[in-house]
């Protein structure tokens, strides 16, 4: 399935302004955007693969935006979305959130899965917390 070129266009003009906002710490505008986008695609959402960026944009801002239940959400939903399983930014980025709502073994498996991936580089530019409490659970 493809979404038409119109719309992908106009998703992808609320999820650059959403980029955009994030990069100067307004995670509520930027949230707000890259849920214009989400309102564009069509039914059944989890069918596309933009619905997989879009909500990991909209997971990603809230988790910096500190809207934990959000970000949860969006993460949850993004993981039934073409491409999403594999992902290491969405595994990296669910196994924070699990990691702070107390989720730690779930937290685990989910940072474990970014790591294998990745390698520690995917955790510079993240709290360091994670990696440690990673390191908690494996011999990296």
């Amino acid at each position: 399935m493809e979404l038409t070129e119109r719309i992908l266009h106009e998703i992808q003009q609320h999820c650059s302004k959403g980029d955009i906002l994030l990069e100067r710490n307004d995670a509520t505008a930027a949230i707000a955007a890259y849920n214009m986008a989400w309102e564009l695609v069509a039914e059944p959402k989890n069918e596309w693969e933009a619905s997989t960026w879009i909500l990991a944009a909209i997971a990603d801002a809230s988790f910096k935006g500190g809207y934990l239940t959000s970000a949860r959400k969006a993460i949850d939903y993004a993981m039934t979305c073409p491409g999403a399983i594999g992902n290491p930014f969405l595994h990296l980025r669910r196994g924070e959130i699990l990691l702070d709502q107390g989720e730690n073994d779930a937290a685990a498996d989910e940072l474990m899965r970014a790591y294998m991936a990745e390698g520690d580089h995917i955790f510079a530019d993240e709290d360091p917390k994670y990696l440690s409490f990673l390191r908690t659970r494996a011999d990296l």
